[in-house]
């Protein structure tokens, strides 16, 4: 292949397939990290993989209340906004490790 401005493209390409392979391979292992979080005192619980799919919701019997319905919904939209803001963490430090803190498209 043809030495570009002292640049070896084909050193070059196999660099980026190497990155592409990790990238993919570290995607497979966020699905295993699991974050947890919180709201409402305990009263939400919200787990979520490093891939940013939910994984459990648990609810305090003591929260449910007919009554006060929006309360729930807001203490679950909560825990889980949280969940993905730490998943998102999970993901972008893994990823840092993989292509050297270089941002990636679509990654």
């Amino acid at each position: 292949m043809p030495n570009y401005g002292g640049l070896d493209m084909q050193k070059l390409m196999k660099q980026a397939q190497d990155i592409q392979k990790k990238a993919a391979e570290m995607q497979e292992s966020l699905k295993e990290i699991v974050v947890e979080t919180t709201s409402g005192g305990g009263m939400v619980t919200v787990k979520i993989s490093g891939a940013e799919e939910i994984v459990d919701i648990k609810i305090d019997k003591q929260v449910i209340d007919p009554e006060d319905k929006a309360m729930l919904e807001e203490l679950i939209i909560a825990a889980v906004n949280e969940a993905i803001k730490k998943a998102k963490k999970v993901a972008e430090k893994e990823m840092a490790k993989v292509t050297g803190g270089i941002k990636l498209p679509g990654m």
